[in-house]
């Protein structure tokens, strides 16, 4: 089983998935791309608790800026990805 299978098979989001947001942040529902969030708040979480990664999630036309800080459980890696 190749590394690529392995990511899809397990869920996990690797950087540059898109993904659908669906948190608590209504307004911001939608498809973003992710990527591990780089602030000093979740470099600690994720050295403290590392099955505990956070994610940024970048616009993928590049209009708004997307949530930040977001939890594994607020996102759903798009079926395009597959």
């Amino acid at each position: 089983m190749g590394e690529d299978t392995l990511f899809r098979s397990l869920d996990l989001i690797e950087p540059g998935d898109l993904v659908r947001y669906h948190g608590s942040l209504t307004d911001a529902h939608g498809l973003y791309l992710a990527q591990p969030c780089p602030c000093a708040v979740c470099r600690l979480r994720l050295r403290i608790t590392p099955t505990d990664t956070r994610y940024v999630l970048l616009d993928p036309w590049d209009e708004m800026p997307g949530p930040q800080c977001v939890r594994r459980a607020s996102i759903t890696r798009s079926d395009a990805c597959n």
